[in-house]
């Protein structure tokens, strides 16, 4: 029997504009993710996601605390990050956090961590950048123990060691914990070994690359004896209603975000025939929902994955645009991919 995909959205909280192309400030961009996220839970998406990014372009350096004002305004949808940097973090910090929002939220909290693509909050807290395996690592084995709601022993190199520690507040219920992996096949072997649920982040190239990741990490749970857990995957995209218009919408949002990270690190190609490239080939999920729709089923098909997380946002565009997107994304184009793969998965059942 088809078991429908579930449907998620992530967002970094770009720093916006308005209708005319002004600034809007910081703590205007932050209120309008709420609302955002209100939009979402009202059109019954399964998940929202906020980045964590500590520079100019992005509003967003504490989604727990933004993902806490949601809770409050939110009834159904599940609340997390995406992600968490965990390297630069305090684990037992960054777990009272959620297992306070897990609270406010009445168990709707997830997490997913992750090393960070950015370099900035190594600096800015006191770590080295090139140290960044060691204190994840760490992190993750401090913060995994403290998920299990038992008394904690640990030692490590980075930070103080704990003996027989809890830490409060208990939880109520689990908070579940992604492991968010971008690009090391060594992230989903980790993933395995813990029985966390994988996130495969997909910003360029072909998505179908990861499926080997996918495979290693299947195989991985049942090597160290965990039942099978939830694989997703993000993908950033815009709706419109045709494909030109989606391209030529999106594309000064797309150069202002992903293009200027990349002049930053003297990646120079990245520009608009690398773009129309990635929309054609790549992944980047941007054109009519039709269009769009056709490529996410074929991503979750090929990769064999049971969540797609959509990021909506990019540089700084407009709020009603985001709406407009979520919008498209939940009525037009969620839909249309189960529809999809439903009739695929009946077509190989008669085939077989």
């Amino acid at each position: 029997m088809f078991a429908p995909i579930l449907f998620g959205l992530d967002t970094f909280g770009d720093a916006s504009v308005d209708d005319r192309g002004n600034p809007v400030s910081h703590a205007k961009t932050i209120r309008d993710l709420v609302a955002q996220a209100q939009l979402a839970d009202s059109l019954g998406l399964y998940g929202f996601g906020i980045g964590e990014h500590h520079r100019e372009d992005f509003a967003v350096s504490a989604p727990d605390t933004v993902l806490a004002g949601m809770a409050t305004v939110t009834e159904n949808i599940r609340l997390g990050t995406a992600v968490t940097i965990l390297s630069t973090d305090d684990p037992v910090r960054v777990y009272e956090r959620f297992a306070t929002l897990q609270a406010l939220s009445n168990g709707r909290a997830e997490i997913s961590v992750g090393r960070g693509s950015y370099v900035e909050s190594f600096e800015l807290f006191g770590y080295r950048a090139e140290d960044a395996f060691q204190l994840f690592e760490e992190r993750l084995d401090l913060f995994a123990q403290l998920l299990t709601q038992l008394p904690v022993t640990w030692q490590g190199a980075t930070r103080a060691s704990l003996k027989d520690t809890r830490v409060w507040p208990q939880l109520e219920t689990k908070l579940p914990m992604r492991i968010a992996v971008g690009g090391s096949p060594q992230s989903a072997e980790r993933a395995a070994k813990l029985g966390a649920p994988l996130a495969l982040s997909v910003i360029s190239g072909d998505p179908t690359r990861f499926a080997d990741y996918v495979a290693t990490y299947r195989a991985g749970l049942s090597l160290h004896g965990w039942a099978q857990r939830q694989v997703s995957v993000h993908g950033p995209g815009y709706i419109a209603a045709t494909d030109g218009q989606a391209i030529d919408e999106y594309w000064p949002y797309y150069d202002a975000s992903y293009g200027r990270i990349s002049r930053e690190r003297g990646q120079t190609h990245i520009d608009y025939d690398y773009f129309v490239r990635e929309v054609e080939e790549g992944a980047l999920y941007v054109g009519s929902a039709e269009t769009v729709a056709g490529k996410i089923a074929r991503t979750v098909d090929a990769l064999g994955v049971d969540r797609f997380d959509f990021k909506y946002s990019a540089g700084p565009m407009p709020h009603s645009a985001s709406m407009r997107n979520i919008e498209a994304y939940a009525r037009e184009v969620s839909p249309a991919v189960n529809q999809l793969l439903s009739r695929d998965q009946a077509q190989a059942q008669l085939v077989g």
